[in-house]
């Protein structure tokens, strides 16, 4: 796609992070030798974005991430058990970013594939690197969708909700993902990954609490449930996840996050 970069990760041990904390640098001779590493935090999207194929390099080539390709198994799995078509589905696709996550799903082939992200220069990224993979492409904040935005989003009559490395780290928080959920048509299906811990009954944090909730309620019928290793951390070694799949049975109500102390 591009040229290659050269990347440098710091010396100092990723046992000492967070995984949101996690960072990288990013080598540029030409910007002088005082000036040649730009400190990159690997949750900073915007600006990985806009440097066409570093995101690739990072995540994909040199991390070895494997999310898209497992929760694309994990749904097409599903629908499988259902013995449904795959080709009849009406995607939404949440926290699409540069759409590497729709491009694994338009090559299966589906009816209608949407993305949205809430940062424009993900869109940007993706109308720049993959502009053929979605049929739209929404910037849009699902905390705060707007009247206009929702009705737009609802004609197209998803059935089926996609979302992939965005839940927790403050990236798609429980409250969008719910939003998105809703906007579901009844009996729809869903397909997400989150980190392992955040199943751990141990970890009592709001977000945790949350999904846990969800993924186990009424609201969802789980289908399909692996950990898998998600990507490799700055030391080389594994990130582990859940890859999740389900099929929606009724919207979630508003009170649900009331209702687990999220607010």
């Amino acid at each position: 796609m591009t040229a290659k970069f050269k990347i440098e990760f710091p010396k100092i041990s990723a046992h000492d992070y967070d995984q949101d904390e996690e960072y990288f640098f990013l080598v540029e001779p030409d910007r002088g030798e005082d000036r040649n590493k730009r400190k990159i935090h690997f949750h900073e999207y915007a600006k990985i974005y806009n440097i066409p194929g570093l995101y690739e390099q990072l995540f994909y080539e040199r991390l070895k991430c494997n999310s898209p390709k497992k929760v694309l198994e994990a749904l097409r799995y599903s629908v499988s058990q259902a013995r449904e078509n795959f080709t009849e589905l009406r995607v939404l696709d949440l926290g699409a970013g540069n759409g590497m996550m729709g491009e694994q799903v338009r090559n299966q082939g589906v009816a209608r594939l949407v993305g949205a992200d809430i940062i424009p220069e993900a869109k940007e990224a993706n109308d720049r690197d993959r502009p053929a993979v979605y049929d739209a492409y929404y910037v849009a904040d699902f905390c705060n969708l707007t009247s206009h935005q929702k009705k737009d989003l609802e004609e197209w009559s998803f059935n089926c909700l996609t979302t992939v490395a965005a839940l927790g780290f403050g990236d798609i928080p429980v409250k969008a993902f719910t939003e998105a959920f809703n906007i579901l048509q009844s009996e729809g299906w869903i397909a997400f990954n989150i980190k392992e811990t955040f199943l751990d009954k141990s970890d009592l944090t709001g977000f945790s609490v949350a999904i846990r909730e969800l993924i186990f309620s009424e609201y969802l019928d789980v289908y399909y449930l692996e950990r898998y290793r998600h990507r490799l951390s700055m030391e080389g070694k594994p990130l582990y996840y859940f890859a999740i799949a389900g099929r929606k049975n009724s919207d979630i109500p508003k009170d649900f996050l009331e209702s687990i102390a999220m607010g």
